[in-house]
């Protein structure tokens, strides 16, 4: 039953990265969306996880929080040290952008997604009821997952052809990661650890380059309420899976 609906995650993260293709013609809109997306997904739906599953203080601070912190400054680094690695060789860059830090990113919306299976097969096992709201809240979120995957590497300048790639491999995580769990028990307070890392991140990229990008050169109020909009479809999904 686990892989089955890991099946339906699947084919929404496929329509979200199809989605993403259509409508390039309305980029601000897209990038608009995507960072609601993204900032609903690390505010309503990541952090509560990764405080809840990783609670335990380091020096009076919650350690999903300062790995949150971590993962903010972690992806900063990362960003200008592959920015300036291309600029030092001469590399070509897509609006001062390194293309490997889109794949980076979306590489570790790879991971995020595999856990996701993980989480779907966990909840199969400690009964029917559970698994069903793991699996609405997965499947349905897994469309912002599958739009922002493709959206965070065509944004780097990678080209069509990894994009696709990449969104491919973010279709097909939550499948792998569900059946692993036949095999394989991550511990509560690594997944919480994980969680507040990967939000730390995903908040660096909607902040600091999605909605500015967007924003950019539409700073039309269409743009904003796409935003909000992303948010808000996160806050239903969550809800309704509560």
């Amino acid at each position: 039953m686990a892989v089955f609906v890991a099946l339906g995650a699947f084919l929404m993260t496929l329509a979200g990265g199809w989605t993403a293709q259509r409508v390039t013609d309305r980029r601000h809109l897209v990038l608009g969306l995507a960072g609601g997306l993204m900032l609903g997904v690390v505010g309503l739906d990541l952090l509560p996880e990764a405080l809840q599953a990783a609670g335990d203080d380091i020096f009076g601070v919650p350690a999903a929080l300062l790995l949150f912190v971590a993962g903010f400054l972690l992806a900063h680094l990362v960003e200008r040290l592959l920015a300036a690695r291309q600029a030092s060789h001469g590399g070509d860059e897509h609006n001062g952008r390194a293309p490997e830090v889109g794949l980076t990113a979306a590489s570790a919306m790879v991971g995020h997604s595999a856990m996701d299976g993980v989480a779907i097969g966990a909840a199969f096992q400690v009964g029917g009821g559970m698994g069903t709201a793991v699996a609405l809240a997965v499947v349905a979120h897994d469309f912002a997952d599958g739009f922002n995957t493709y959206t965070i590497t065509s944004l780097y300048g990678n080209a069509r052809r990894k994009a696709l790639t990449m969104l491919f491999a973010d279709a097909l995580a939550p499948v792998v990661g569900a059946a692993s769990t036949a095999f394989v028990s991550i511990p509560e307070g690594l997944l919480g650890g994980y969680l507040g890392l990967f939000a730390g991140v995903l908040l660096y990229l909607a902040a600091a380059e999605i909605l500015p990008e967007a924003h950019h050169e539409h700073p039309a109020r269409s743009t904003l309420l796409c935003t909000v909009a992303g948010v808000g479809f996160i806050w239903l999904v969550v809800g309704l899976a509560g």
